[in-house]
């Protein structure tokens, strides 16, 4: 019996990691090709598309997906997508910013306020939340490519906001509007980055309780299984919690 269950145990996590990629996948491929929609279809001369196939790259999808998603652009597909910002208050009054990008803003919202409403929550109007983080550009550099005083000298030159020096990475912010200009300065010494995207994070974190951020870790992963949310930010200070 003890072989069954583990056997069962390791299809039952394979198949949540297979579902999981599927998904991210889909939300990668449709950030693709609306990017690619709405500028040029050169990475090179497109900085957003650029930087949704450097996501797609790091989340390891395939070649042929991201070209096809690139192809799709092209086929006058009916489906406008559009990307909305939806905010609200979880349980604990932890804030949530839950970015979209979808062709039913309608199915959006509803799914977005069931999942919230379920989990003791509810959504706010526009700007209930956004007052509570900051919207930034962010680039994540590995210590491996690059040593300290350089990544600090492109991060002045460029017009970076601040540079840290964390455990395994250099972390650069920049304000949202010059995210694109000071990426493009990184892009002229390193071949790839860590992580690079438009995020909100928070003023101020609420810290919680074990039990506390179990909750607020369902609700993410509730939201995260909607087709039409692309990002989720909370003021919730997870990072210290074992789970």
């Amino acid at each position: 019996m003890a072989g069954h269950s583990h056997w069962a145990g390791i299809k039952h996590k394979k198949g949540r990691a297979d579902k999981e990629r599927s998904r991210i996948f889909s939300k990668l491929s449709r950030e693709i090709t609306v990017a690619a929609k709405l500028g040029d279809k050169d990475p090179d001369m497109n900085p957003r598309l650029r930087t949704a196939i450097q996501a797609a790259k790091q989340a390891n999808m395939p070649k042929d997906n991201i070209a096809r998603s690139i192809s799709k652009s092209e086929t006058g597909n009916d489906k406008n997508y559009e990307n909305l910002r939806y905010e609200g208050f979880g349980p604990f009054n932890v804030a949530f910013i839950i970015e979209t990008l979808t062709d039913n803003k309608n199915r959006s919202a509803s799914s977005i306020r069931t999942v919230m409403q379920k989990n003791g929550g509810r959504l706010g109007e526009s700007g209930s939340a956004a007052h509570l983080f900051y919207n930034c550009g962010v680039i994540h550099v590995d210590k491996k490519k690059c040593d300290e005083d350089e990544i600090f000298a492109i991060a002045t030159n460029s017009g970076a906001k601040d540079c840290l020096n964390l455990d395994k990475y250099h972390e650069i912010i920049s304000e949202k509007d010059d995210f694109y200009k000071v990426k493009s300065e990184f892009e002229k010494k390193l071949d790839n980055f860590m992580y690079s995207g438009i995020e909100w994070r928070p003023l101020s974190y609420l810290d919680l309780n074990k039990e506390e951020s179990k909750k607020i870790l369902e609700i993410l992963e509730s939201l995260e299984e909607l087709d039409d949310v692309q990002n989720i930010y909370t003021n919730a200070n997870l990072e210290k919690i074992k789970l």
